[in-house]
């Protein structure tokens, strides 16, 4: 079959190397996906954000499958305009999305149908948003989130008042993240152990897909600023059994229930980032899509036994039958490698050595997140998050000395990473 990946980021590099291994495909196209992705299908030039264009290529070129990898073209509705043409699409409809690009919809949902999540309040006014937290209703620590997507960087933990006031500020009357926070959540601090839960979802069947942690901060320090994910690992002894059925009959159930109950069932990948505190889950929100870099992490543990283009086209037409995805039981670890700067400014076309060196090392992958080709063919950085490098092993600790072992061949003097991820 044909399939059409749409994105140009590590996690759709890891997509288009897990799709490669499926029996069923026969043809790969990527848009607009990058050089380093060549070899893995063919990169075509489409408006993703004309529908038209979509569908005239779908059709002529008899795609049976479009996978839509980041999360704007999702909430922005690409999936309605090209399903609306019978075009089987592997995302989540517009309505259904909103579990991404409204977090106060999702908290909504999560008051109405007693899900398990941070004790919270809305706004739209900076000056009601101080008096709440003048108020005490929450205790310090406690969050600031802008309500929209915002690459993962519009959370902002705060401990003192004048830290929340200076949050509350840079959303509301600054506007630093746009329209995604013209509406702010204020909520409290959780303490637990932080997860990234992956299910496949058709109308009211879920099946679990894994588990994986990320590391959201800059560097170790952990008063440091956020980013959109500075490493992962995945593991089978990431949450137990138990721990796994609660957050499915307590989380993910009643959410798809919510939205089915709305009109607008859910079809596609769910993402649930949570929070186990005390043997019990929370709900810290929702994405529609898989996670980046968590993708990167846990698409690698599918053998050739679990076929993930199946697994979607079937989801895709409503006919999602597999009761359990069983991944590998081989421990992984993702390491980003960003621009100096990121997440604020940085330079772009830096040459990046080494990477054929490490591509070489067995158990050692290298997806680009943010590289591109000068004209004398040397990889140069042309991104925030530039590279993703994954080791695996027997055990965490085997995965994490492998990636790190690896990246002593990087040459990159513009480059930094994160030396703890997996720990």
């Amino acid at each position: 079959m044909k399939v059409l990946v749409i994105g140009s980021g590590g996690r759709e590099h890891a997509l288009l190397w897990t799709l490669k291994k499926s029996p069923i495909l026969t043809e790969l196209y990527i848009t607009p996906g990058r050089p380093a992705m060549e070899n893995l299908g063919v990169l075509v030039n489409i408006n993703i954000q004309n529908s038209i264009d979509m569908t005239r290529f779908c059709k002529r070129e008899n795609i049976e499958l479009v996978i839509i990898g980041p999360e704007q073209p999702i909430i922005d509705g690409l999936a309605d305009n090209l399903v609306a043409e019978g075009i089987n699409v592997f995302a989540p409809s517009q309505a259904a999305a909103k579990l991404e690009a409204s977090k106060s919809f999702t908290k909504g949902i999560c008051k109405q149908y007693g899900i398990p999540t941070a004790k919270y309040e809305c706004f739209v006014d900076e000056r009601l948003a101080k008096s709440f937290v003048r108020s005490n209703k929450i205790k310090f620590p406690l969050v600031v989130k802008a309500n929209g997507i915002a690459a993962g960087k519009g959370v902002i933990v705060c401990n003192t008042e004048n830290e929340a006031f200076s949050a509350i500020d840079s959303m509301l009357v600054e506007k630093k993240f746009g329209e995604s926070g013209e509406e702010i959540i204020i909520e409290e601090f959780l303490v637990g152990e932080e997860v990234s839960f992956f299910a496949l979802v058709d109308g009211l069947k879920v099946v679990t897909l894994g588990c994986a942690k990320d590391y959201k901060r800059v560097d170790e320090n952990n008063d440091s600023r956020n980013t959109g994910g500075m490493g992962s690992y995945s593991s089978p002894s990431i949450i137990s059994k138990d721990m796994e059925q609660k957050i499915i009959q307590r989380i993910i159930y009643p959410t798809i229930q919510a939205l089915a109950n709305m009109g607008t069932p859910y079809r596609g990948v769910l993402f649930a980032g949570l929070i186990t505190c005390k043997d019990s889950p929370k709900l810290l929100e929702y994405n529609v899509r898989f996670g980046d870099p968590e993708a990167q992490s846990m698409l690698p543990r599918f053998d050739a036994s679990c076929d993930l283009l199946e697994l979607m086209l079937s989801v895709a037409k409503g006919k999602l039958s597999a009761k359990t995805v069983e991944l590998n039981s081989k421990a992984t670890v993702c390491v980003v490698v960003a621009s100096k700067g990121y997440p604020g400014d940085y330079q772009k076309g830096e040459i990046i050595k080494g990477l054929a060196k490490i591509e070489s090392i067995p158990g050692v992958l290298v997806f680009h997140a943010g590289t591109k080709l000068d004209e004398s063919g040397n990889w140069v950085s042309d991104g925030g998050r530039v590279l993703n490098i994954v080791g695996e092993g027997n055990t965490l600790e085997e995965a994490k000395s492998k990636v790190y072992s690896a990246l002593n061949f990087l040459e990159w003097p513009g480059g930094f990473f994160r030396y703890d991820i997996g720990s």
